[in-house]
């Protein structure tokens, strides 16, 4: 799952270094038991292992943003408007989205997938 971690990291443009292994080992337990006990079973479902990284991946950028260590992480380039021919989409997150930590709080929000329903893998404890 580490691994899993760090790519994802690594695809929002987080560049991993060794100092944040022990960090992101932990924020993985910490992960893993908090699902392991919302379905009470003794592994994480597979159903659940990218809701898992995604739940890491937050938890890792929320903590580096919180004590001021999230350097270098760019929002600026996420896409608000694609135009093709005589099609044209934009992507409104509302009023509130339109600087970089508005757009970086909602994407550490997504990731912590705070309204996960466990209901699906959960089992009965006797």
């Amino acid at each position: 799952m580490l691994e899993d971690v760090k790519k994802r990291l690594e695809s929002f443009g987080y560049a991993v270094t060794d100092s944040d292994t022990w960090v992101l080992d932990f924020i993985i337990q910490k992960t893993e038991s908090h699902i392991k006990n919302q379905c009470n079973t003794p592994t994480v479902p597979e159903g659940l292992h990218h809701i898992a990284v995604d739940m890491a991946v937050g938890e890792f950028l929320l903590g580096k943003k919180s004590i001021g260590q999230l350097t270098g992480f760019d929002l600026e380039a996420a896409v608000k408007s694609i135009q093709e021919g005589d099609t044209n989409i934009t992507f409104a997150l509302g009023e509130g989205s339109k600087t970089p930590e508005a757009r970086l709080d909602l994407l550490i929000n997504f990731l912590l997938h705070p309204e996960t329903n466990y209901a699906a893998f959960r089992c009965i404890k006797w």
